[in-house]
C-alpha cells in the first residue's frame, strides 16, 4: 500500500491525487456522521447480554419467563426517618406505590411498602421492565420515580431509590459523560502536539484526521451493531474514543517528523511525502495491524462484551490507520511547507532528526544512548530487575468483580440509597436469587436452598405447568463477593437433587457467571495473543531472536505496569478491586501499544543496520526516533488518563494501567531497555534471517557514533 501511494505521488497525476482522497473522505464523511449518531440506539448495556448463551444464568432465563415478565430488574425505594417511622410516612409510602403503578414500564404490583424492624425505614420494590432502549428506558423509570418522591416531600424524611435499576440509572448517567470524554481527549492531543510541533496550526490536521476516523468508525460499527450482531455497549464507545486519538495520532506523528525530514531533502513536496510514507509505512502498518489483530482475538473470548469489544476497536484502529495514510498526507502535502510555521522545513536545511543520523548531535536521547552503550548488559540486567520487582505488586490484585456501590468513583445516589438500605433491611432483599426445577421436586429444592449458608429465606414455590420457581433471599449484598459465594453454595446444593433439573438464576448468578467467562478468557486468550504477535513480528523484522526479546520486554514492562498499578489501586486510590476482565484488557492493549513503540525504533534500526552494523544502528535508530516515540506515548497515555474524567471505577482503573504501562514502555522499555539488548546481542538480533547473515561478513569498524567506539557486529 505505502508503495502504491509512493508511486502516485511520485507521478505528475500524483498532485490530483490529494485532491481525489479529500472528495472521497468529505463524501464519506457525511453518510458517517449521521450513522455515527445512532451507535447509542443499538447499545446493550445490561449484563445478561454480556454473557455466553451457555452460561446458566442466561439458560434460566426462558424457565424464569413462565412466572413473570422477561427483562426486568428491581428498583429499590427506600424511606427513612433517623428518629422512627410515623403513620404519616407509612400513609405517603403507600400513596407512592400507587403512584408508581402509573408509571410506564412498571410492571406488576409493587411490594411493600414494608417496614423495617428497628421502625427507622419503610421500602417498596417496583419491577421495572426493560423495553428496547434498555438501560437508558429504565433510567428515565428511575428519574420518574425520583419525581415521584419529590412532589410528595415529607420534612425530615428521606427518599431513595436503589438496588439494580438505581445502578442502571447511575451507570447510564456516569457514562453520559462521554461528550465530556471526547472533548478532554482532543484537548489533551491538542496540547501534547502544540508541546511538540511548536506550531499553532499544524497540530489541527492530526485532530481533524483522528476526528474523522472516530466518527467513520463509529458508523461502521453501528452497521455492524444494526446487521451483524456485533454486541456494543458504552464501555466500547469510551475505549473506542480515546483508542482511536491515541492511536490516530501516533501515526500522524511518525508520519509527520518522516515527512518533514524529507522536506529538507527534497524540493518538491510530492516527493517528499512520497518518501515519507515509503520510509515509516510499513512501520505504520505494522504497528496497526499487530494492534487490530491483536484485539481482534477476543473475539474468542466467550464474555460477549469483551468478544465484541475487540473487533469493534480493531475498526477504530485501522480506519484511523487508513485516514493517516491517505486523508492526512494529502492535507500536508495540499497546506504546504507553511503548516509548520514558525519552524519551516527549508530545502537543503538540517534538522535535528537528519543531524543525529550522522552520529553527531548532543540531544537528549544522543546522551541516553551514550550512557547506555557504555555498559549494556549491565543496563539491560538492572532495567529488568527493578521491572521485575515492580511486577511483584501484581500478585496482589483483587481481580474478582466489585460490588455495584464500589463500581464509582464517587457516590451517587444509588450509592447512597444502599447505604441507607443495608442499615435497616436485610442486604439481600428485594433482589432475590431465582431457583428454578421440576414442580415434582420443589419441596426437596425448597429443603436444599434453605439449608445453604447465606441465605436468609425462601419462598413457598409457584408453580406452573410443571415447573416451579423460587425465590431465596440473600443476607449479604447481592453485588458482593459474599452473596456471590452463596450462590455457588446454592448451584452445588441444588444441582445435586436427582431429576430436578433446577437451575439457578438472577443478578447475583450473572455476575458469578460473567466473573467465572471472563476468568477462562484470561486464560485462553492471553498466550493465542502472545503467539500471534510474535509471528507478526518475524514477519516483519525476518528474525526469530529480535521479535522474542521484544515480546519479553514488552511482557515485563506489562507485568511492572500491573503491579504498580495493583498498588496504587489499592493504597492510593483505596478501590475495592477490580473486574475479572481487567487483567485481559490491560494485557491486550499493553501489549498491542506497547509494541508500537518497539516496532517503530526497530525498523529504524533493522534501516540502518545495512550499512552502518547493527550497533550503531541501535544508536542512530533511538537518536532519530527518540523524539516522535516520546511524544507519541505521551499522546496515547494523555489520552487514555483521559477516561479518569468518568465516575467509574473501571474506566480509572483501566486508564491509569495504560497510561502508566505506556509511558514506562516509551521512556524505559524502548528507549533504555531495548536499546541495552540490541547493543549487547548486536547482529544476532537478526538470526537466522538475511541481515545477520550479511553483518557476519562485513570487514573493517564502523567510525565512532557520539564519540563511542563501536565494535562491528
Amino acid at each position: 500500500m505505502t508503495h502504491t501511494m509512493r508511486k502516485l505521488a511520485s507521478l505528475p497525476g500524483g498532485r490530483v491525487t490529494k485532491w481525489v482522497v479529500l472528495a472521497l473522505w468529505a463524501a464519506l464523511l457525511v453518510p458517517a456522521l449521521l450513522l455515527a449518531g445512532r451507535l447509542g440506539d443499538v447499545e446493550q448495556n445490561d449484563n445478561a447480554a454480556w454473557l455466553p448463551a451457555d452460561a446458566e444464568s442466561t439458560r434460566i432465563v426462558e424457565r424464569v419467563e413462565r412466572f413473570q415478565l422477561a427483562d426486568t430488574l428491581p428498583a429499590i425505594v427506600v424511606y427513612d426517618r433517623p428518629t422512627g417511622v410515623t403513620p404519616a410516612d407509612l400513609a405517603r409510602a403507600r400513596a407512592d406505590a400507587e403512584a408508581f403503578r402509573s408509571i410506564e414500564n412498571v410492571v406488576g404490583e409493587p411490594q411493600g411498602p414494608t417496614p423495617a424492624r428497628d421502625g427507622k425505614a419503610v421500602q417498596t420494590v417496583v419491577q421495572v421492565h426493560k423495553d428496547q432502549r434498555g438501560w437508558e428506558g429504565i433510567g428515565e423509570v428511575v428519574d420518574a420515580l425520583n419525581e415521584v418522591g419529590e412532589r410528595n416531600a415529607e420534612p425530615g424524611l428521606g427518599f431513595h431509590v436503589t438496588g439494580p435499576a438505581g445502578y442502571a440509572s447511575d451507570s447510564i448517567k456516569a457514562f453520559g459523560g462521554g461528550g465530556a470524554l471526547t472533548t478532554i481527549t482532543a484537548s489533551v492531543v491538542v496540547l501534547i502536539l502544540l508541546l511538540t510541533y511548536r506550531s499553532p496550526v499544524l497540530p489541527l490536521l492530526p485532530l481533524l484526521t483522528a476526528g474523522t476516523a472516530l466518527v467513520t468508525s463509529e458508523a461502521v460499527i453501528y452497521l455492524l451493531a444494526r446487521n451483524a450482531g456485533l454486541v456494543v455497549n458504552k464501555q466500547t464507545s469510551f475505549i473506542l474514543t480515546v483508542l482511536v486519538f491515541g492511536a490516530a495520532t501516533d501515526y500522524a506523528l511518525l508520519l509527520t517528523s518522516r515527512y518533514r525530514e524529507e522536506l529538507r531533502r527534497r524540493e518538491d513536496r510530492h516527493a517528499a511525502m512520497a518518501e515519507a510514507l515509503h520510509r515509516c509505512g510499513p512501520a505504520i502498518v505494522a504497528s496497526a495491524a499487530t494492534v487490530a489483530v491483536s484485539l481482534t482475538l477476543l473475539t474468542l473470548a466467550t464474555l460477549n462484551s469483551t468478544q465484541s469489544l475487540g473487533p469493534a476497536c480493531a475498526v477504530g484502529v485501522l480506519v484511523g490507520l487508513l485516514a493517516m495514510v491517505t486523508l492526512m498526507p494529502a492535507l500536508l502535502v495540499v497546506c504546504g511547507r507553511w503548516i509548520f510555521w514558525p519552524l519551516t522545513p527549508s530545502y537543503g536545511t538540517t534538522g535535528t532528526a537528519v543531524k543525529t543520523e550522522g552520529g553527531g548531535g548532543g540531544g537528549v536521547w544522543d546522551r541516553v544512548g551514550r550512557a547506555v552503550s557504555g555498559r549494556p548488559r549491565a543496563v539491560w540486567v538492572g532495567t529488568a530487575l527493578v521491572l521485575g520487582v515492580m511486577a511483584v505488586g501484581a500478585f496482589g490484585l483483587k481481580a474478582d468483580g466489585l460490588a455495584n456501590t464500589d463500581q464509582f468513583t464517587g457516590r451517587p445516589p444509588m450509592a447512597v440509597g444502599e447505604e441507607i438500605r443495608s442499615r435497616h433491611f436485610p442486604a439481600g432483599s428485594g433482589d432475590p436469587v431465582h431457583v428454578v426445577a421440576k414442580a415434582a421436586s420443589a419441596q426437596r429444592v425448597r429443603a436444599a436452598l434453605s439449608g445453604v449458608p447465606g441465605v436468609a429465606a425462601v419462598s413457598t414455590p409457584i408453580v406452573e405447568d410443571g415447573e416451579a420457581m423460587l425465590l431465596g433471599e440473600l443476607t449479604d449484598d447481592p453485588s458482593s463477593g459474599a452473596a456471590m459465594r452463596t450462590v455457588e453454595r446454592v448451584r452445588t446444593a441444588v444441582h445435586a437433587i436427582d431429576g430436578a433439573n433446577a437451575q439457578v438464576g438472577g443478578s447475583t448468578a450473572i455476575v458469578v457467571d460473567t466473573q467465572r467467562a471472563a476468568a477462562r478468557d484470561s486464560r485462553v486468550i492471553i498466550p493465542i495473543v502472545l503467539v500471534t504477535v510474535f509471528l507478526l513480528l518475524a514477519l516483519l523484522l525476518r528474525s526469530i531472536v529480535a521479535p522474542l526479546l521484544l515480546m519479553a520486554t514488552v511482557v515485563l514492562s506489562y507485568g511492572a505496569a500491573l503491579g504498580v498499578s495493583a498498588l496504587v489501586f489499592d493504597h492510593v486510590f483505596h478501590f475495592a478491586g477490580a473486574e475479572a476482565s481487567f487483567p485481559l484488557l490491560a494485557f491486550v492493549f499493553l501489549v498491542a501499544l506497547g509494541i508500537d513503540y518497539n516496532i517503530f525504533l526497530v525498523t529504524r534500526v533493522r534501516e540502518e543496520a545495512p550499512a552502518h552494523g547493527t550497533r550503531r544502528g541501535a544508536l542512530t535508530g533511538l537518536s532519530a526516533t527518540g523524539g516522535v516515540i516520546t511524544s507519541a506515548g505521551l499522546v496515547l497515555a494523555g489520552t487514555f488518563a483521559a477516561m479518569a474524567s468518568l465516575p467509574l471505577v473501571f474506566a480509572a482503573e483501566l486508564g491509569f494501567v495504560v497510561a502508566f504501562g505506556v509511558l514506562l514502555d516509551t521512556l524505559v522499555v524502548r528507549s533504555v531497555l531495548v536499546t541495552a539488548l540490541t547493543l549487547d546481542v548486536g547482529r544476532w538480533m537478526w538470526w537466522p534471517g538475511a541481515l545477520f547473515r550479511s553483518q557476519a561478513t562485513a570487514v573493517g569498524p564502523p567510525p565512532p557514533v557520539n564519540g563511542v567506539e563501536i565494535r562491528r557486529s
